[in-house]
């Protein structure tokens, strides 16, 4: 792509384009130059001068991106740069724009969306020498995206999230729909805004929204979305929708379930969610393909977004022809950066895997969907719990990003191939369901015994593989019509009814009724047909078992609340675990890595032959919660990272790693064979955390303290978890204090850091009793302890009342204590190194309580006139 770039600039002399891309026509500058003006706000925000990102729509239907920024200064247009005849007075302003030619439709490759140029490094905020700029290849690149501010602001704002999605919805389908009015004092917050918005929305409807993120007169503005201060909201009335921390009121009801769903998916931080749904054959802004994948995510919905996931799961199940993902083209996990595997030829069936019996056949699932995203971690790697598909990022760039192909047109959110058996593989490689091809001609084969290998139903395995998707789907008379498990007929009588081709979705309907509510569900007529019709039993309790990967919590309730018991030759893993656990009930005092290894034993399959076992014994354990972290390193001693890594439950360990607390010193073992196993999967999020346990771990092992106190300070700043941070900043004062001596390069980035997180922990490190010990016990420790203290007095003001403290508080109360050959030691010592510091040393012990009162009073007089 050849993409102009324009330069403007102004102030109070007058404002003009400074320099433009060779070819650029007059009617192009003529229009885009009332949208490159800026215009200050009256008086300076607290926040700063806010930043204009817009998008624009011009009459050829091009579109321009800009960039202006208030420079503080005149402008000189003889010589092209800041500081002219207008330079301070204050309101000048340089508008960095790019030229995106191009109509609402064309065909082309994937473009990320404009809203990411939010913080590039490459907008110019003056124009550059060297003559007129070359076009660019692309918009400019992405800046620094801070996950944990932009995470702080979706949970500000989540009670107005459904709202602004669906206007926004409004705002780009329907020409008169109001424009939306985002009032913040920051402009970064309206380019969240914006960014959430863009992340929602059909890849083409982000591309084509138009947005400003900053307007002195809002009324004047012709985006779709316009961010103002709050002192410039128009009092003339308006077809507004006004959002933002300081324009919104109370929130109202959404009657947008497509909204509504949207907003449980940013607040969940599963943003990368919207780039897999456009893969999904579906019409825009449906409900249902969204729902259906923010429940294998382990997003809790509400009920209407269940039905609707079930509903849509329904008619695409019926609209593939019952072809399950071995007949279907395979497809990569959308963001997961790998190519699509060969499709398999007409018939063809999943190649069994090392397990036998049913644990094979569920093994034999996983392992075709982990061949269909062509990743050996792939399968199983994304539970209902939160756990992801190894290489799916969480970034919200995902959501909004180019990793997912455009769709060829606005509204038109599908591929035409995007089968269901592409969904089917890709929803089995994001893992939560087990044995997701797992047909039951492979358990007992009652279908076959039926003679229906013609129904729909006939590869049970598809069915199983989107019911636990579903998971937890809503009431049993949502699931069954609102009538029960077939009206006031049994299971028997409907069976009879309605012949035995229709005994495999009673049985669907039965088992989504007994994992959804079993109080309610497991009745007098529902117990006495299973027991009657052991083929129907078998088809229940199939399902069953998927749904109890998918929901682990809901299969302990079913046996804990019901009757239902497993018989001794019936093979299901996943529910003999959930009527263990259901049987043993919670203990407080229980030592949880034996009950996982009890689990896993009552499950009767190797967990290497059936990694999803653990994620569904680790589950049942933790309740999704990630362990503590000396329970996570026994667990990973135990089984191995491999198994980890195909069941997807890497990402708890990791996770008790990097939110242990800061004096848990099992994390600090544990965090570096994390990142020698899961390095590459790692989230942004966790590897600072787990980066400062493993430099805790050497740190406590000698290694140097200046290049840890680098580190710390380096890796703090990334990471959101305060246990690491603390404990590494401790480890750093605690190598500082050590018996050698401290480091001297370490001392004096200590000094220069300013850092008030790392000096408290180094006042605290040395008011500790082991450091008062070896000051009262090493007159060598002593010396060192006041050499560090009294130096580098013309530092900060944070260090020098360190060292004020530290030198009176902690050394001057030992010193009165300590026998005269005790510090005359200490004087010897600190001769030996510096005869200067020896002689301020022996000064500063003898000077009296009268000196330091006159000194302390002399430090709070005003230099200044005397």
């Amino acid at each position: 792509m050849n993409l102009p770039q324009l330069h403007y600039a102004g102030g109070p002399e007058g404002s003009g384009f400074t320099s433009v891309t060779p070819g650029v026509g007059g009617e192009l500058l003529r229009e885009a130059e009332p949208l490159l003006r800026y215009e200050p706000p009256l008086r300076a925000p607290s926040a700063g001068f806010p930043e204009a990102l817009s998008l624009s729509v011009l009459s050829d239907g091009s579109r321009l991106l800009s960039r202006a920024v208030h420079t503080g200064a005149g402008f000189d247009f003889d010589s092209g740069y800041g500081g002219g005849p207008g330079a301070g007075a204050g309101d000048g302003f340089h508008a960095h724009a790019v030229h995106l030619p191009g109509a609402a439709g064309a065909a082309g490759p994937a473009r990320p969306l404009p809203v990411t140029a939010w913080g590039s490094a490459q907008w110019e905020e003056r124009t550059p020498a060297g003559g007129p700029p070359p076009p660019l290849e692309r918009i400019p690149a992405p800046g620094r995206h801070d996950r944990a501010a932009l995470a702080a602001f979706v949970a500000d704002r989540g009670p107005w999230l459904a709202g602004f999605f669906a206007d926004v919805r409004r705002a780009v389908e329907e020409p008169d729909a109001p424009r939306l009015l985002l009032v913040e004092e920051d402009s970064a917050a309206v380019a969240r805004w914006v960014m959430l918005a863009c992340g929602v929305l059909p890849h083409q409807r982000g591309q084509w929204l138009t947005f400003t993120t900053y307007a002195r007169r809002p009324l004047l503005a012709p985006q779709r979305l316009v961010g103002v201060l709050p002192g410039d909201v128009p009092a003339e009335p308006w077809p507004w929708r006004v959002y933002g921390a300081a324009g919104a009121g109370v929130p109202g009801e959404c009657a947008d379930l497509w909204a509504r769903t949207a907003s449980a998916v940013w607040l969940a931080a599963r943003p990368e969610l919207f780039a897999q749904v456009r893969r999904l054959p579906a019409e825009p802004y449906a409900a249902g393909p969204l729902a259906s994948l923010a429940l294998a995510a382990g997003i809790p919905l509400e009920p209407a977004a269940r039905e609707a996931a079930a509903e849509w799961d329904d008619t695409a199940g019926a609209g593939s022809g019952g072809a399950g993902p071995a007949g279907a083209i395979s497809v990569p996990m959308p963001g997961a950066g790998t190519p699509a595997a060969e499709p398999p030829g007409p018939g063809a069936s999943p190649a069994p895997g090392p397990a036998a019996g049913a644990a094979g056949t569920a093994r034999a699932g996983t392992e075709a969907a982990g061949a269909a995203t062509d990743g050996p971690g792939a399968a199983g790697a994304a539970g209902a719990g939160g756990i992801r598909p190894a290489g799916t990022g969480s970034a919200p760039e995902a959501a909004f990003g180019n990793r997912a192909a455009p769709d060829a047109a606005p509204g038109n959110q599908g591929t035409p191939d995007a089968t269901l058996g592409d969904r089917a593989a890709r929803e089995a490689a994001a893992g939560d369901r087990a044995a997701p091809d797992a047909t039951l001609g492979n358990r007992a084969a009652p279908e076959a015994a039926l003679g229906n290998q013609g129904t729909p139903d006939a590869t049970p395995g598809d069915r199983a593989a989107r019911e636990a998707t579903l998971g937890n789907q809503g009431t049993p008379d949502a699931a069954l019509g609102g009538q029960g498990v077939v009206g006031s007929a049994s299971a028997t009588e409907a069976a009879s009814a309605a012949g035995r081709e229709a005994l495999p979705d009673v049985a669907r309907r039965l088992a989504h009724a007994l994992i959804t509510d079993p109080d309610r569900a497991y009745g007098p007529r529902e117990r006495d047909s299973l027991a009657e019709l052991p083929v129907l039993r078998a088809l229940v309790l199939d399902r069953l078992d998927a749904l109890a990967a998918g929901d682990p919590a809901a299969g302990a309730r079913l046996f804990g609340r019901t009757g239902l018991r497993l018989g001794a030759a019936e093979a299901l893993p996943h529910l003999r675990m959930c009527a263990r656990a259901a049987q043993a009930g919670p203990e407080a005092d229980a030592d949880r890595v034996l009950v996982l290894e009890a689990l896993l034993r009552e499950s009767g399959v190797s967990l290497y032959a059936e990694p999803l076992v653990l994620r569904t014994g680790m589950r049942l354990v933790w309740a999704g919660h990630p362990p503590e972290a000396a329970e996570a390193g026994l667990v990973l001693a135990t089984t191995g990272a491999a198994v980890h890594r195909d069941a997807g439950t890497w990402e708890l360990l990791a996770r008790a790693a990097a939110a242990a607390p800061a004096g848990d010193g099992a994390a600090a073992d544990l965090a570096p064979e994390l990142l020698r196993h899961f390095g590459a999967e790692l989230p942004d999020g966790q590897r600072p955390a787990l980066l400062l346990w493993e430099l805790v771990r050497d740190l406590r092992a000698g290694g140097p303290a200046g290049d840890g106190l680098r580190r710390a300070l380096e890796l703090g700043a990334l990471s959101p978890e305060p246990g690491a941070r603390e404990a590494a900043y401790a480890a750093v004062a605690e190598r500082l204090l050590a018996p050698d001596g401290p480091d001297e390069a370490g001392l004096r980035a200590l000094a220069g850091c300013e850092d008030p997180e790392l000096l408290a922990a180094y006042r605290q490190a040395a008011r500790s009793a082991p450091v008062a010990e070896r000051l009262r016990s090493d007159p060598g420790h002593l010396a060192s302890c006041y050499a560090a203290w009294s130096a580098q007095p013309q530092a900060g003001p944070l260090w020098r009342e360190t060292r004020t403290e530290l030198l009176e508080g902690v050394l001057r109360p030992l010193v009165r204590e300590l026998p005269a050959a005790h510090l005359a030691a200490a004087g010897r010592e600190l001769a030996r190194h510096d005869g200067h510091r020896a002689r301020e040393f022996n000064a500063w012990r003898r000077t009296s309580a009268a000196d330091r009162l006159r000194g302390a009073l002399r430090g709070l007089i005003p230099r200044s006139g005397r």
